[in-house]
């Protein structure tokens, strides 16, 4: 395997960081993970202990039966909400039709239930969750001087960067409008703002999975679903209204799944708009169709630079299998990376290292591995390399 020099990389990225006019990120679990706030994994097991009776045994039915599909991998929380959702719709919800022996009424039930227990594990994790590195970073965005809109799009649907955002007073939007049920304005994400609009400085944030704020609301009048955005909810158990989590591909029609429709749309547009520098950070590239959007765009636009950070290198030999040929990508791994559609092993010298040259914020001495796969470090680094990292750590005080 060949060596890719590290301080090189490094010097590249920063040169990056510097000169690109446009920045964008992607933010996948890991960031939430490195905040304390539970992955996949871990929400799956909270609500299988959570649930009680029918409901216990209709979600072991359906994990049992999944295991006979799924055998890569362990079964989660997100295929088996999929799997509800196709039985919530070939069985029209009611209670004279079932799939294996569950009702299409007690799918829903289920359904209802993981949702609401989802939102009760991630709140009780956020409540005590240390948000200043989120907060840092955003004071880092906001304050970067750019001729483009900041845009973030995550996989997430906790409420960490509504907070860090909200608690700094730095504005943003999501594409929902009004104060007393906010609902989704398509119009307002189909377009990109120009220079002398004065929400261009505002930071967009694209939830493409939907979020624990985010919830199904019928219209008495049309008897239709709308999604519509609520505040501060005290008692989940109370809501009457559907929480909008992970949109399974089967269940809504497209006039429902407008939202998730029009983000990816975005990310589409975003990503061919010409000259970009985009970062992921947290994101294991295990969305196929997310993944295809992705792809797709490095293959047709040649001035956009994907930047990656994983925090295992299992991660990174997982999307050189499907990126070996895609020359505006980089991959950086805690001691593997990919350059020029290369698999590499990191070589570190500080030999290498210019006078007053500095390798703490990225290279860990005593593990020798590359540390800004963990979203903190990353943060960390951006702060430091900013020239603003007193005015910013005034600023989130």
């Amino acid at each position: 395997m060949e060596k890719i020099n590290l301080i090189r990389e490094v010097r590249e990225l920063k040169t990056h960081l510097s000169y690109s006019k446009n920045i964008g990120f992607f933010f996948g679990a890991g960031t939430s993970c490195a905040l304390k706030i539970p992955n996949v994994e871990q929400l799956t097991a909270g609500i299988e202990a959570e649930l009680k009776e029918a409901n216990k045994d209709n979600f072991l039915a359906i994990k049992e039966d999944l295991k006979t599909i799924i055998t890569d991998r362990n079964v989660n929380i997100e295929d088996i909400l999929n799997h509800i959702r196709r039985i919530r719709e070939i069985t029209g919800e009611v209670n004279t039709k079932s799939y294996q022996d569950i009702t299409g009424e007690s799918a829903k039930t289920l359904d209802i239930e993981i949702c609401k227990i989802i939102y009760q594990i991630i709140a009780a994790k956020e409540a005590v969750a240390d948000i200043s590195q989120t907060k840092k970073f955003f004071a880092w965005l906001s304050m970067l001087n750019r001729d483009f809109s900041k845009e973030i799009f995550t996989t997430n649907y906790d409420l960490i960067i509504e907070k860090s955002l909200e608690g700094s007073q730095i504005p943003y939007f999501d594409g929902f409008v009004g104060s007393f049920e906010p609902f989704f304005w398509q119009e307002s994400i189909d377009q990109f703002v120009s220079k002398n609009d004065l929400t261009q400085n505002w930071i967009r944030l694209w939830k493409i999975h939907g979020s624990l704020s985010w919830f199904w609301k019928i219209d008495p009048a049309t008897k239709s679903q709308k999604i519509i955005r609520q505040g501060k909810i005290e008692k989940i158990e109370d809501e009457k209204n559907e929480l909008v989590i992970y949109p399974s591909k089967e269940k809504y029609d497209s006039s429902k799944k407008q939202p998730f429709i029009a983000y990816f749309d975005r990310l589409k547009n975003y990503l061919l708009s010409g000259e970009l520098l985009f970062i992921f950070s947290g994101y294991s590239f295990s969305d196929q169709h997310i993944n295809e959007i992705i792809f797709n765009c490095l293959r047709q636009n040649n001035r956009l630079t994907a930047l990656v950070f994983f925090f295992q290198d299992t991660e990174v030999e997982n999307l050189h299998k499907l990126t070996s040929s895609y020359m505006n990508l980089i991959v950086f791994g805690p001691t593997k990376a990919i350059v020029n559609g290369n698999l590499g092993e990191w070589h570190y010298s500080a030999d290498d290292l210019k006078p007053n040259e500095k390798s703490e914020t990225y290279w860990d001495s005593k593990t020798n591995t590359f540390k800004l796969g963990d979203f903190n470090e990353l943060v960390n680094f951006l702060v430091s390399n900013s020239g603003k990292r007193e005015a910013i750590e005034n600023f989130t005080k």
